[in-house]
């Protein structure tokens, strides 16, 4: 028996925390010096990337309150980047005049859960964000874009990878430097993983 051992691994991985914010998002409010001390931390184990908060309404989600006193707070390294989640223009104004220097943007591969999470379609969630990709252009801020649910839906079950395709190429065509996949439930298989990366990649360059 022949046993091939693949060494096609990348150099380097990055990592992207996002503990300050999606975990946060599901607890009960933490104080803000509380999330400041956190990201401080944070800052010293070696991290590049430090999703630090969202700018959204804190009446739809009380726990992302704060956000501006956050990165007026928190002690930023010159080497580490902090962006921030901002769904919308307003949200996308406040974080650049708290100092945020990337945001990024979400949409989702499934109807339902952007129909439940946002309480709109994907096509409308993508049309929001165009007038925020236009002024982070002029302004010269990176965009960093989600997809959710990438894998499968906790409402729709399994997702057709061409839907997929479709916002991931939608995000990178508007002008996201990045688009980040998410299985958003953890039903993922690394099969099913490799399948739809490959499919992705024929829109989206590696």
């Amino acid at each position: 028996m022949t046993i091939v051992m693949s060494n096609r691994f990348p150099d380097k991985v990055k990592i992207v925390e996002v503990g300050p914010r999606d975990g946060l998002q599901n607890e009960v409010p933490v104080s803000i010096e509380d999330k400041v001390r956190l990201i401080d931390q944070l800052s010293a184990t070696g991290l590049s990337v430090i999703e630090a908060g969202s700018f959204v309404s804190p009446k739809w989600v009380p726990q992302m309150a704060g956000s501006a006193e956050i990165y007026q707070q928190i002690k930023q390294q010159p080497h580490i980047n902090y962006p921030a989640l901002t769904p919308n223009m307003k949200g996308y104004e406040a974080a650049i005049a708290a100092g945020v220097k990337e945001v990024a943007i979400f949409g989702a591969a499934s109807e339902a859960f952007s129909q439940k999470n946002i309480n709109c379609s994907i096509a409308e969630s993508l049309e929001r964000f165009q007038p925020i990709m236009e002024r982070a252009k002029a302004d010269g801020v990176k965009v960093r874009g989600y997809v959710s649910c990438v894998l499968g839906c906790p409402y729709e079950g399994e997702i057709a990878v061409d839907k997929v395709v479709e916002v991931a190429a939608t995000l990178y065509d508007m002008g996201c430097y990045e688009i980040s996949l998410g299985d958003t439930i953890g039903v993922g298989t690394p099969e099913k993983a490799k399948l739809m990366l490959a499919a992705v990649a024929q829109a989206v360059p590696i």
